[in-house]
C-alpha cells in the first residue's frame, strides 16, 4: 500500500519484455531488499535485483498491457514511493498500485502558481471519477477538481510539478491511472 506521496524520480536505464531497471538515488535504494514492493509510476512491482545505482523489477503482459509501461523508453523518468508503513504520514490517500487503466494527457494550463491538467479516460473508468475525489495519476495523489463523461481535470502545485515527472510531460503522453478502490466495491455490493 503507498499514499501517492511521490518521494523520488528515477530513469529508465534497461526496458525488455519482462523487466524493467530504474536507476535512482541510493537515499531511495537503501530502502530496497529483494522482495520489495515499489510503485514505479503508480505501479506496485517487486524489486527482484538491486545495486548502489539502480534495481530491477519483472513485468508480466497484464501489466504491459494495463499501464504506460508498453511506452516507456530508456532515459523517461519516473516517479517512485516505498510502501507506507506503520510510522508514515498518510499524507496522501491510500493508493494500491493497482492500474485500473491508462489516460492521455490533453492539455496543461498555467493558472497563477499552478498547473491544471486536463486527462482524457475511457468511459468504463469515468464513471468513478468524482468532483473533489481522490484519483492518482502516475502514482501521484491527486484531488479530481473536474469530471465529465470521458475526462477529467486535477490542479498541480509547483511543488508536485518539480518533484514529480509531470514536469516533463507533454499532450498524448498516456499516464496511469487509479481510481479510488471505494467506488469499485461500492459498485460492485449495488449490483447484488
Amino acid at each position: 500500500m503507498f499514499t501517492g506521496i511521490i518521494t523520488h524520480l528515477g530513469t529508465v536505464f534497461n526496458k525488455t519484455e519482462t523487466s524493467l531497471i530504474i536507476k535512482t538515488d541510493k537515499d531511495f535504494l537503501t530502502g530496497l531488499e529483494k522482495g520489495t514492493s515499489v510503485a514505479i509510476d503508480g505501479i506496485c512491482l517487486t524489486v527482484v535485483t538491486y545495486n548502489k545505482n539502480s534495481f530491477g523489477v519483472n513485468i508480466m503482459s497484464e501489466t504491459t498491457n494495463r499501464t504506460n509501461i508498453q511506452y516507456l523508453q530508456s532515459g523517461n523518468l519516473v516517479n517512485l514511493e516505498l510502501p507506507t508503513t506503520a510510522n508514515s504520514f498518510l499524507s496522501g490517500h491510500i493508493v494500491y498500485g493497482h492500474i485500473d487503466g491508462t489516460g492521455r494527457l490533453q492539455s496543461i494550463v498555467k493558472n497563477n502558481n499552478s498547473y491544471i491538467l486536463k486527462f482524457s479516460i475511457p468511459n468504463s473508468l469515468s464513471k468513478y471519477v468524482v468532483e473533489k475525489g481522490s484519483i492518482a495519476v502516475n502514482g501521484i495523489s491527486l484531488t479530481v477538481i473536474k469530471s465529465a463523461e470521458n475526462y477529467f481535470t486535477v490542479g498541480i502545485i509547483p511543488h508536485t510539478w518539480e518533484k514529480t515527472m509531470l514536469h516533463t510531460i507533454k499532450a498524448g503522453d498516456a499516464v496511469n491511472v487509479e481510481i479510488d478502490i471505494l467506488a469499485k466495491y461500492v459498485e460492485k455490493l449495488l449490483k447484488k
